[in-house]
């Protein structure tokens, strides 16, 4: 398993916009043999920024790659210009291969409550 992350420092007054965006693209990540899941993320608040991560799950590291370099991965990340920035600096990639998984077939993820 192979888990692509990126961090983005998202302008507090900017936070609707950045996750309309989010919420509003066709993704294409379903279209890519595989990939796994995908989710959004929202961290914690700073003084200047609230800190969001995409974090999508595929098969294998070599799957991510495809990804990469698909014409689905360019459909996807296409966007529209903005007259204001969403976001500081640039997004930081993480890219983490796995060690170990432990899982539950008995949690469900919508009955975990957010703290």
């Amino acid at each position: 398993m192979f888990i692509a992350m990126n961090r983005f420092k998202v302008v507090k007054d900017a936070t609707d916009d950045f996750e309309a965006v989010w919420l509003g693209r066709d993704s294409h990540l379903g279209e890519m043999p595989g990939f796994v899941e995908f989710h959004l993320l929202r961290g914690p608040e700073h003084e200047d920024h609230v800190l969001y991560a995409s974090h999508t799950i595929w098969r294998s590291r070599a799957d991510f790659e495809a990804w990469t370099r698909s014409e689905q991965f360019r459909k996807a990340h296409g966007r529209v210009p903005s007259t204001k920035p969403l976001y500081l600096g640039h997004p930081q990639f993480e890219g983490f291969e796995a060690i170990q998984t432990v899982g539950s077939s008995s949690a469900d993820p919508e009955s975990v409550e957010a703290s």
